[in-house]
């Protein structure tokens, strides 16, 4: 039996998403193809913004807003949103990297998030990210991800030092070998100061040292190689390392997809896939009072705090500029289009559209592990493929309460999609995700799920086929009744 169409396309995002600058590329490529219109924060909206109208935005080029507007909405109505995030454990690029060590040429990195860093050890490894390059007068960002495997961590052989766990020193045991200095050093290249003459841009004061003394010229070469760029045009960049490795589909009956990055660009596809399921019909919006909105965040697993996570202004922004957008009108009044309201309405439209809205935060979850079920709780075990998790904690590490349980539950009996429900056990940590922090900012209600999936934060994860076309079909659901189940659930 074919593994399902979402888990196949699936696979295809994963892998063209190294980063999430890449992440967030993909899916402004499925917004776009799926017609949804590209605006700027920069720009006013006044005169952009439509009913019926489907648009996206991002920041940083790292995070992404996308959401369309129900023909019927009107000031301080609700907004349905589901949201995620781009980012994965990784390990990043030093900003000065140049390494070497008894002949070997090596490159400095950084951990990134809490990744279960040795199983790093023994993969091949490339580069991915985004690179500021001089474009005349102005320095343009473009995105990099080269294909062929350049980076190894090599473990130490059993021989040289036996050990009965394996827990390597970040800061002096996970530098990755690049290649011989030997090969280096009799490499033909070009000095900066050619290359930056071939780029029109040598320059007498300098600030920061050159980058080919902050980084080997050799990985140099292979950026101003992919970005077809000389190397003086390189100005900076963001680089991180990620396995060549693709994700693919795998168990006998092909019922498991195992893959980088599942946490959490499992929860961003189907968010996305989602909410352009959910406006597939272009008459789904006719009748629809309310905005329907997807957000994926960068920087979830070091705590959401920047100009892109989930703790910025960036939902808030965007919430208080869609409150106040023009609503419902009647094209039978003089002069064709009359608001429909009350006066004065719009000065705490931005208050009513908080309390009227829901959020799921939309994370990846625990499925039960068939080596270490002890360490889960006996009446909470997920299993893979069926159907998405209910993450619960009453520490409130996640958000999730009864109202949105009994909300999620309709969405989930509509759609014809299994769910589950998780804690952790009383003597065991609990993870979290943006969905405490951001219900606490905006005073919204929430609810915490997730697809189960096993190794999380490995830098190879498994997941279940059957689970992704499960939230993909969860989330349509929500998105398209929400402005129905809002009023039949509420608890003031």
């Amino acid at each position: 039996m074919a593994p399902p169409r979402a888990a196949v396309d699936f696979v295809s995002f994963v892998n063209a998403s190294p980063t999430p600058y890449h992440a967030t590329r993909s899916a402004a490529e499925r917004f776009e193809k799926a017609g949804f219109t590209l605006i700027k924060e920069r720009d006013s909206w006044a005169s952009k913004l439509q009913a019926g109208g489907k648009y996206y935005l991002t920041r940083n080029g790292s995070s992404i807003v996308a959401f369309a507007i129900g023909r019927k909405w009107r000031p301080g109505n609700p907004v349905a949103i589901v949201g995620a995030h781009t980012d994965s454990p990784c390990l990043r690029v030093k900003p000065v990297s140049k390494k070497s060590n008894v002949g070997y040429l090596q490159v400095g990195v950084e951990t990134y998030g809490g990744g279960i860093w040795h199983s790093w050890f023994d993969r091949d490894l490339s580069i991915a990210g985004r690179v500021l390059v001089r474009d005349g007068d102005d320095f343009v960002q473009k995105l990099v991800k080269v294909d062929k495997p350049l980076l190894r961590i090599p473990t130490l052989a059993i021989h040289l030092h036996r050990q009965n766990s394996f827990d390597p020193n970040k800061e002096t045991e996970l530098f990755p070998i690049a290649g011989l200095a030997a090969a280096e050093l009799n490499k033909g290249t070009k000095t900066e100061e050619e290359e930056e003459a071939d780029a029109g841009s040598v320059e007498d004061f300098r600030p920061l040292e050159r980058m080919t003394e902050r980084h080997h010229p050799a990985l140099l070469d292979v950026l101003s190689g992919e970005l077809k760029v000389e190397v003086g045009a390189i100005v900076d960049f963001e680089l991180v390392l990620y396995d060549t490795q693709q994700a693919c589909i795998g168990g006998i009956h092909d019922e498991l997809i195992f893959s980088p990055r599942l946490d959490n660009l499992g929860m961003t596809y189907c968010s996305v896939m989602g909410l352009i399921s959910s406006v597939s019909d272009s008459a789904s919006l006719d009748d629809d009072e309310t905005i329907r909105m997807t957000v994926c965040f960068d920087h979830e697993e070091i705590g959401s705090t920047s100009a892109q996570g989930a703790m910025s202004n960036l939902l808030p922004s965007v919430l208080r500029r869609l409150s106040v957008l023009p609503g419902h009108r009647d094209e039978s009044s003089e002069g064709g289009y009359e608001a429909v309201g009350h006066e004065g309405e719009e000065s705490t439209a931005y208050e009513q559209s908080l309390s009227r809205s829901f959020l799921v935060s939309a994370d990846m979850a625990h499925a039960v592990h068939p080596n270490y079920a002890g360490k889960y709780e006996p009446s909470h075990q997920p299993a893979m493929n069926k159907g998405t998790v209910i993450k619960v904690n009453a520490n409130q590490r996640y958000a999730t309460n009864s109202p949105g349980i009994v909300l999620v539950q309709e969405c989930a009996r509509a759609a014809g999609v299994p769910l589950q429900l998780f804690v952790v056990r009383n003597d065991s940590p609990c993870g979290s995700t943006i969905g405490p922090g951001l219900a606490a900012k905006l005073g919204m209600r929430t609810l915490d799920l997730g697809n189960p999936q096993l190794s999380m934060h490995s830098i190879r994860e498994t997941g279940g086929t059957a689970d992704v076309d499960h939230a993909v079909k969860l989330f349509d659901e929500f998105f398209a009744s929400y402005g129905q189940l809002e009023a039949k659930i509420l608890v003031d």
